[in-house]
């Protein structure tokens, strides 16, 4: 897919049927900020994929999810679908939101509230955030901290920052699993208080 030449996608193809998707912007943030969100179980994340993705419902599910991440993902294939390692994690929908809002009008002038723009035209647009935002700023710290590159002094802003710098790393973990933990800790608590 050439973001030139090639029309941007408003279907996905699934088991050789073309199904309609809600391509915009906001219904895929909406998608990765449930699949932040550690309350929420794996099923449930799947179904806020195949809701906000798909305007009807495919019949296999299985590679409705599949080819909805692979949408999201720009329409390439994730690297931990070929054994990758993923890359660091610098940003968040939800905590740098406002940093993400500003340097989107800051760097392209484009208001987001008064747009209706297409997921990969927004990726494409985020991915050029410029040097000068407060956003690219924050991210570049991150990155210095998270692979020990940054200074003293950038270590010590990074401290007085610390509810804006710092991101929560995501349990990757099944939601059974973590949630099998939880009991465990609790009678071990319950054990050591009883």
């Amino acid at each position: 897919m050439n973001l030139l030449i090639d029309k941007l996608p408003d279907t996905i193809e699934i088991d050789g049927e073309d199904f309609p998707i809600n391509s915009g912007f906001r219904p895929c943030i909406r998608i990765i900020l449930a699949f932040e969100d550690e309350e929420l179980t794996s099923a449930e994340k799947q179904v806020i994929l195949l809701r906000n993705i798909y305007k009807v419902m495919p019949d296999n599910t299985e590679e409705a999810i599949h080819q909805g991440a692979i949408f999201l993902n720009g329409g390439e294939v994730s690297s931990e679908d070929e054994g990758v390692t993923p890359r660091l994690r610098l940003y968040s929908f939800q905590k740098d939101a406002k940093y993400i809002f500003a340097a989107f009008r800051q760097t392209h002038g484009i208001d987001l509230e008064l747009t209706d723009m297409h997921w990969w035209k927004f990726l494409a647009l985020f991915d050029d955030l410029g040097n000068e935002t407060a956003f690219w700023s924050l991210i570049s710290l991150r990155k210095k901290l998270k692979t020990n590159k940054a200074s003293q002094e950038e270590r010590d802003l990074a401290r007085e920052m610390d509810s804006v710098i710092e991101l929560p790393e995501f349990d990757m973990r099944p939601w059974e699993e973590r949630e099998q933990e939880a009991i465990f800790l609790r009678q071990v608590e319950e054990h050591a208080n009883g």
